[in-house]
């Protein structure tokens, strides 16, 4: 599956570099055999994934074994990595990258796996209960990772450059699995600030929309990024205004692609291909999409199905059986809009948090969030609905802003929106609460349990 490490590319010196340290394929290789020397014959194994070759290795010596890899987040608490390690049963190990091992074996070549069999297992948050172990099997990663260097003519050429976690799917799979297979040079900045961006000289970045914004808001780092071919956000919706800034500044369009950890990235722009703000593209190869959406809605629920999707939850039938329709489509539980006439897909938010039923209308939380975010006195933006005896749910805005009222913004949001979209309440904030890829934790704003309001 590690083309790369086949020798197609040769060996290249500087072939991948984390947070300042440098390998090529043939060290990388090395330290991957001594870990897979170590976990065979285990049921899964862990690392703390940090922001390092030890990580590296510890992912392509799971491959090279066939034994699952747990990265375990590095901030993890203990009652968390209690959880993941005896849900998993994975051991837990110390990787050394400087320790080597000239087992026979190569990358395609591992005894015992074979496509089907698991190669990932990666926890989701745990927003409803104790975080869930994702199955991810070779076959659906190399599907995906296939699919994905089609859409963004992603090759040997390039230079990939991020500094995105090393336990998601995003930075780990797409930004360490997906280099790997495609035989682009990887360059992980450790942190992803904009002067390591600019400094990188990439051809192409992925990035959150965190990210993004930070360096939309660094112009000479961002011009430094109009060399690129592609640049790719995900993980949240990339605001309007901060899609607008990187590409005066750049000259690039950001490409936007939409996945779960469940599905892998399952919908995307495409190099070379018309890109607005707000959307997320179309379908790749061998997927599959619909919207379930009420007689006469034009949003309802994305479901989807092709060879991407995750082998199940571990160890939890009922809850895998509950993610897919009687149909076997996979409920992604996000709220989406498809245009008719070209198939583009916008995502609108959390069928959960984002879908809002208020006074008969169902409105997306992120058609408003985009419209706050279009005000130039709004830095951030978060829309959600609290139960209303009238309405049924009333809309209200936490905003991150200065110098603007709250019937101001209202009265902006009605004037670019239909009126019935406009926020009942506005709310402001010193900033809204995120996860570590950069996506709005609303329910902490709902519940009080981040910090003070801004005064």
């Amino acid at each position: 599956m590690l083309t790369a490490l086949d020798g197609v590319y040769g060996d290249r010196k500087d072939a991948l570099s984390v947070a300042g340290r440098t390998a090529s394929y043939e060290e990388l290789l090395g330290a991957a055999r001594a870990v897979a020397a170590d976990v065979a014959g285990a049921p899964a194994f862990a690392v703390t994934a940090t922001a390092s070759l030890e990580t590296v290795a510890a992912a392509v010596g799971g491959l090279l074994a066939g034994v699952p890899f747990v990265p375990l987040p590095p901030d993890a608490g203990p009652a968390e990595r209690e959880h993941v390690l005896r849900d998993s049963g994975a051991v837990l190990i110390d990787v050394d990258f400087g320790r080597r091992s000239s087992g026979s074996a190569g990358p395609g070549a591992a005894p015992g796996a074979a496509p089907e069999d698991p190669a990932l297992v990666l926890y989701t948050s745990g927003t409803t209960g104790a975080p869930k172990g994702v199955v991810l099997t070779g076959a659906a990663i190399a599907a995906d990772l296939d699919a994905l260097a089609e859409a963004w003519q992603w090759s040997a050429e390039d230079t990939l450059v991020h500094g995105l976690p090393l336990f998601h799917v995003h930075g780990l799979v797409l930004g360490v699995l997906g280099a790997l297979r495609s035989g682009s040079r990887l360059v992980h900045t450790g942190r992803p600030t904009p002067q390591a961006y600019a400094e990188a000289g990439g051809s192409l970045y992925f990035g959150v929309p965190t990210v993004w914004s930070r360096i939309a808001a660094d112009a000479p780092a961002a011009e430094a990024l109009g060399g690129a071919r592609l640049l790719v956000s995900g993980s949240a919706a990339l605001p309007a205004p901060v899609f607008r800034d990187l590409e005066r500044l750049t000259g690039l369009r950001p490409v936007e692609r939409y996945g779960m950890t469940e599905t892998l990235i399952t919908v995307s722009g495409r190099a070379g291909g018309e890109v607005r703000p707000g959307t997320v593209g179309t379908p790749l190869p061998g997927i599959r999409t619909r919207i379930a959406a009420e007689p006469g809605a034009e949003i309802g629920e994305l479901q989807l199905t092709g060879p991407t999707l995750f082998s199940g939850y571990l160890g939890r039938p009922e809850a895998t059986a509950a993610a897919y329709t009687q149909d076997g489509w996979f409920r992604t539980g996000d709220i989406a809009a498809v245009d008719p006439a070209d198939g583009v897909h916008r995502i609108v938010g959390r069928a959960s948090i984002d879908m809002i039923k208020s006074g008969g209308y169902r409105i997306g939380a992120g058609e408003i969030e985009n419209a706050l975010l279009d005000h130039p006195r709004v830095s951030e933006a978060a829309v959600v609905g609290v139960p209303d005896a009238d309405l049924g749910q009333r809309i209200v805005a936490f905003v991150v802003a200065e110098g603007v009222t709250g019937a101001e913004l209202t009265e902006f949001v009605a004037a670019h929106l239909s009126v019935h979209k406009r926020p009942r309440e506005v709310r402001f904030v010193a900033a809204v609460p995120r996860n570590a890829m950069g996506k709005p934790q609303k329910k902490l704003l709902l519940t009080g349990e981040f910090g003070p309001q801004a005064g």
